[in-house]
């Protein structure tokens, strides 16, 4: 299966190494943006192996260098202005430019380049297409939860709505162009398919309204039968009641993708053996508001649910040195942690299970070690502090026991076995035994006025429970804020579900609603807490057994009508395995001598924020699919951050952590390329001013003593390997942390 991050890091080596200049080495210009984008893929040392001898910011004031340089940036026209004025006015500032572009460049920015004083030193130019953060193998995030609020925040006013339904646009359009590179990056043009909900209207600013919607049809047209007969005016009027979110996002994608295959006709380059067409599904938070809520307890979803791992990679824990000391260190959660990689999707029993096993493996195959091994926690502790000689394994070990050991202490602490129950019964509308739950309120209520269960697990089982009976009445709602001691914040949180769709009050008439999308019930062997599964699930094996709704799921252009051999190697029903054991099943096995290269791909979007147990969905169906099954979104989320952003959603997320001041009530911009240059906006820093030393007073000018200052990357002072001299990488020391 073809990593994201492997491919990302693959386009970017490639760009540098296709420079080749005569005198070998070559330096690298980034800015803000495409630095951040080198180091989340790419260590220093990666980038400087591939003769580059120094890597410099655009942005920063730069002596001229005797050496070709490979420009790697963000098409924006701030860019494209300072690469012109390294050769304007007479001034050269490298051999020559080659350049790259992370993202795809504009024609009148490309007009402008090849018009410029610069041209005659261009050596190159190519779009790059890899402008998303591949987080792991199999997922990918614009890092941009702001983008919670431009899509589910009401408008203040009636007259707020125009403004704000074009700046989502506008924010979609750049979401758009982000999905569309990381099918570019895959090689993958796909057939697209979008959710389209029958138990709601459109949410914030689509919601459908005079300011948006266009004018009604004459009187009278509404007696015609048919969608041809009404007419276009009726049928404009009708489709703001369609305008959902993930039709808006589809259509653009879309619209980009036959862009660039009309550019790019060789696009999709053919693969042997051949692929068969993937599939790239939109959908959005409001599909499944269950699954935000729910404690899960694998180990990476528990991890960050209940421990503080900074954007669900930097951890801070305490580490225990050979000479017994304990200091603080930060770890990196990724996928060069081959011990994270192996147990992040494992139920925490399990993980500590392997955790342990491969602990007392590696005792006795590298420190000799003979006994009986660890056989808890406390003893990896003590077992780890005798083994100096073994750093870079103690400090993984180390890492993951901490996790593990936290986890599991916070668990008893804050009754989450209790609280995860209730969860179960709510979210899934049945006990452990497959009954309905006919004393969940009486299970919960204890829990809720219990000063053990912190506010926020109430928050959640409150949120649940209103879910799991499709709204309450006002006054229930009410005492059930009453028990739990809810802060008006927390209050907040819950009411504003229904900007989700959610429907949280109800009257003795009301019925229930109709929703297409259903939890199944699994009913192979399982761990009571882990009961139920993310819709994302239901969506992705419906989907791959050519079950899935149209009228729900609907493509956007084309969609396959007879799928080949290739496509599907056994269309059946998909085995559901639990995360505990894997049971005999009575389909087919996966063969295994089918190429990883045939696999058909299915490629899912999540506007508004992709929780962990989805993330896991995606791994674990890849397997039982055999499929390539990609996950991306506008943002990971955690149960935290999910309540924190419900809280504020309702005020444009003023005080929220991705947003502090709110998202902007400023219409659109006038043109794309504007918003765009916006966005990756990095100021100049001022021109540093040489110092003027004091000239004696005998003393006349003379030409022959001004010395010119030798350049810092000069050829004489490059080392075998392509490093400089110990003075220079002291003062660049520190320049880019990759």
């Amino acid at each position: 299966m073809a990593s994201l991050i492997t491919a990302v890091r693959s386009k970017l080596l490639q760009a540098i190494r296709s420079v080749n200049p005569p005198g070998r080495w070559k330096i690298l210009v980034v800015d803000e943006h495409s630095q951040k984008l080198l180091g989340s893929v790419l260590k220093q040392f990666d980038i400087l192996e591939e003769n580059v001898t120094l890597i410099e910011s655009i942005s920063s004031h730069r002596e001229p260098q005797q050496f070709e340089a490979v420009y790697l940036l963000m098409p924006t026209t701030q860019n494209v202005n300072r690469i012109i004025k390294d050769f304007s006015d007479g001034r050269q500032q490298y051999l020559g430019a080659h350049l790259f572009f992370v993202d795809g460049l504009s024609e009148a920015l490309f007009e402008h380049l090849t018009t410029s004083s610069a041209e005659p030193h261009l050596k190159g130019l190519q779009d790059l297409f890899v402008n998303f953060w591949a987080t792991e193998a199999q997922t990918f995030s614009l890092q941009s939860p702001g983008l919670f609020f431009n899509t589910y925040s009401p408008p203040r006013n009636e007259a707020a709505f125009k403004s704000a339904r074009s700046k989502l646009e506008e924010e979609l359009r750049f979401v758009s162009k982000t999905i569309a590179n990381v099918c570019i990056t895959l090689n993958e043009f796909p057939y697209v398919r979008y959710y389209m909900p029958t138990h709601h209207t459109p949410l914030g600013p689509l919601k459908p309204n005079d300011q948006t919607r266009a004018p009604p049809p004459p009187e009278g047209s509404g007696r015609w039968r048919t969608n041809l007969a009404r007419g276009d005016a009726a049928r404009a009027y009708e489709v703001a009641d369609t305008d959902f979110v993930t039709r808006l996002l589809a259509f653009m994608i879309q619209q980009n993708l036959d862009e660039y295959r009309r550019i790019n006709p060789e696009f999709p380059k053919a693969s042997d053996p051949p692929r068969p067409r993937g599939t790239l599904i939109i959908t959005d938070r409001s599909m499944d508001t269950i699954a935000p809520f729910i404690h899960e307890f694998t180990y990476q979803a528990m991890c960050n649910d209940l421990l503080q791992i900074d954007d669900g990679t930097k951890y801070m824990y305490k580490f225990q040195s050979s000479v017994g000391s304990y200091e603080d260190k930060i770890a990196t959660l990724s996928d060069a942690d081959s011990v994270w990689t192996t147990v992040r999707h494992m139920h925490m029993r399990e993980a500590i299970d392997k955790l342990m096993a491969d602990f007392n493996k590696f005792m006795e195959e590298n420190a000799g070690f003979k006994g009986e091994g660890a056989a808890s926690l406390n003893d990896m502790k003590d077992m780890l502090a005798n083994l100096p000689q073994y750093q870079e394994q103690r400090e993984k070990f180390s890492l993951h026991l901490n996790m593990a050991q936290d986890c599991m202490n916070l668990f008893e602490k804050h009754k989450l076995p209790l609280v995860a129950n209730v969860e179960q019964c709510c979210a899934t509308g049945l006990t452990a035994e497959g009954k309905s739950p006919k004393t969940l309120v009486e299970e919960m209520v204890p829990l809720l006025d219990s000063q053990e269960v912190i506010n926020a697990n109430k928050v959640r089982m409150v949120a649940l429970y209103i879910q799991h009976r499709d709204g309450v009445p006002e006054e229930d709602r009410r005492r059930l804020y009453q028990h739990a001691r809810l802060s008006m914040a927390d209050q907040d949180a819950v009411n504003s579900l229904v900007h989700l769709g959610v429907r949280i009050s109800r009257g003795p008439s009301d019925k229930d609603t109709k929703k297409k999308l259903k939890q199944k019930t699994c009913s192979d062997d399982e761990y009571e807490l882990s009961r139920y599964r993310p819709l994302l699930r239901t969506v992705i094996e419906e989907h791959s057994a050519n079950k899935l709704d149209p009228t729900l799921f609907p493509y956007v252009k084309d969609s396959p009508t007879v799928l080949s051999p290739a496509a599907s190697l056994k269309q059946t029903t998909p085995q559901t395995t639990s995360l505990r054991s894997a049971k005999p099943s009575w389909h087919k096995a996966v063969r295994p001598n089918v190429l990883a290269e045939s696999k058909q791909r299915v490629i899912v979007f999540v506007v508004g924020g992709m929780t962990y147990s989805e993330i896991r969905e995606a791994y674990s169906l890849s397997t039982s699919l055999n499929k390539d099954i990609y996950i991306g979104s506008t943002h990971a989320i955690t149960p935290r951050n999910f309540i924190d952003d419900l809280k504020v959603v309702e005020i444009a997320g003023v005080g929220s952590r991705a947003v502090p001041n709110g998202v902007s009530l400023a219409g659109a911009h006038h043109s794309y390329q504007e918003y765009y240059d916006e966005k990756y906006f990095t100021p100049d820093p001022p021109t540093p001013q040489r110092p003027t030393l004091p000239v004696p007073k005998d003393s006349k000018p003379s030409a022959s003593k001004l010395v010119k200052t030798p350049s810092s990357t000069s050829s004489a002072s490059l080392v075998g390997s392509g490093t400089v001299e110990k003075e220079e990488k002291k003062k660049k020391k520190g320049l880019f942390r990759f």
